[in-house]
């Protein structure tokens, strides 16, 4: 890992390769590590950086609120300190909705643009009030909240299949701060619908959609989608598509590199 510093909190990063910069940016309760089995072969030709996002991993946390636009900052940082101009973004999760605030941010900056398990639309009003149920019951019980969060987020059947890699998933989980837990959280809540950027931005996108995701709504996912030039990929498993459909996530990945 790589550091920087940015107002005052340490950004965890690290760069590797050569060829087209690829940026990966982890969910909620995730961070870098959860792309190690990617980057064999992301990094055959290709230069991929992967991004501790605040409150994640080993980076610090800035404030009691990580907005999208905050985390799309402190990667926009980071971008400029490796000296990479152009990029093909891949957010899971979270992660998809901060590469949507960069690429609303910095346009310029974008290549392409995956959106892996996530959504452009912002949260419901269900979903924030889950959103604040979880903030304030975390506080007395963390531990047992988040082992309970990342079994959720699997296909009922790929709990058993995938035990041990969801065992190794709570563990990285489990080293996400408190601060840091409620910081993404409430920045979730508060980020806007940007669908537009299906319709209106210039450079490629995808998105891998899962038929049983737990967390997004499978029609409304495809309806994203109608009447855009964004590729989809459909997926039959929960919200873990990076385990559940490791090979094809990075089939997909690579193919759409390719045509950036």
């Amino acid at each position: 890992m790589q550091y920087i510093n940015y107002k005052g909190s340490k950004i965890s990063y690290t760069d590797q390769g050569k060829g087209t910069a690829i940026v990966l940016l982890h969910g909620f309760l995730e961070n870098s590590t959860m792309w190690a089995t990617f980057l064999p072969h992301l990094l055959k030709r290709n230069r991929v950086i992967t991004i501790d996002l605040l409150g994640h991993g080993q980076t610090e946390c800035l404030g009691y609120v990580h907005t999208m636009e905050l985390m799309a900052e402190v990667v926009e940082v980071v971008l400029n300190h490796v000296k990479v101009r152009k990029v093909v973004l891949v957010g899971h999760s979270m992660g998809g909705y901060v590469a949507l605030a960069l690429a609303k941010i910095f346009p310029d900056a974008i290549k392409g643009l995956v959106l892996l398990n996530s959504t452009t639309h912002a949260d419901s009003d269900e979903r924030k009030m889950l959103r604040t149920r979880a903030i304030k019951a975390v506080h007395t019980n963390y531990s047992n909240l988040v082992r309970m969060s990342i079994s959720n987020l699997f296909r009922p059947k790929s709990r058993t299949i995938f035990a041990s890699e969801i065992k190794q998933v709570k563990q990285e989980a489990l080293k996400t701060p408190l601060q840091g837990y409620i910081a993404a959280q409430e920045g979730m809540k508060l980020r806007e619908d940007l669908e537009v950027l299906l319709n209106f931005s210039p450079y490629p996108k995808l998105m891998f959609i899962a038929e049983k995701d737990p967390i997004l709504n499978y029609e409304a996912a495809l309806k994203q989608v109608e009447n855009t030039n964004v590729k989809k990929i459909i997926l039959p498993d929960g919200h873990m598509s990076h385990i559940e459909n490791q090979q094809e996530v990075i089939d997909g990945l690579l193919a759409f590199v390719k045509e950036c």
